[in-house]
């Protein structure tokens, strides 16, 4: 909580690297789904074995960011990333089509998915029930609004809530 109040006096965190190092990573994961694809579709054993050497860096580079290795945190955290990319690449497929309403349900989808990434590995979300507390309050976020964004979210929204919290933290435009 103290990260989101630094983040609401204005103090923001630049975590610029960190968030280029987390593209990078949904992109090995989506490279390591491809050469399954790949393998299965051809045949060809040559796709699975690179598995091994993407799944490696992979590894590697998630170690940078994710911290606490505790619980399912590492589990939760690859599979947000890998859905968060999954979720835009089929938004921006909508919005090829012109089906602009569907892309931008599945941006959002996206987004809200990729914070929720960065709010449990900043350590901001620690109540074991993301959206309520054991005592019935909101948890974490309890009071917190969520960012002027371009997406509406309701108040109550635990992934409006989490999206405005890190919308707040995060600056990838500082060097």
């Amino acid at each position: 909580m103290d990260k989101v109040k630094s983040a609401e006096a204005g103090q923001k965190l630049d975590l610029s690297s960190g968030e280029d190092l987390s593209i990078g990573i949904m992109n090995l994961i989506s490279i390591e789904e491809h050469l399954f694809f790949s393998g299965g579709k051809t045949g060809d054993n040559k796709y699975y074995d690179l598995i091994n050497d993407i799944r490696r860096m992979r590894v590697d580079l998630l170690k940078e960011i994710i911290k606490d290795y505790g619980g399912e945190e590492w589990c939760i955290s690859k599979h947000l990333l890998a859905a968060s990319m999954r979720l835009m690449e089929v938004g921006t497929k909508h919005q090829t089509k012109g089906d602009n309403a569907k892309a931008y349900d599945y941006f959002k989808k996206s987004y809200d998915l990729y914070n929720l990434f960065w709010g449990i590995n900043l350590g901001m979300i620690k109540s074991p029930s993301l959206a309520r507390a054991p005592d019935g309050s909101k948890g974490d976020l309890e009071g917190l609004d969520p960012k002027e964004t371009p997406i509406t979210y309701k108040k109550s929204d635990f992934m409006g809530k989490i999206s405005g919290v890190i919308g707040k933290v995060l600056d990838c435009c500082r060097e």
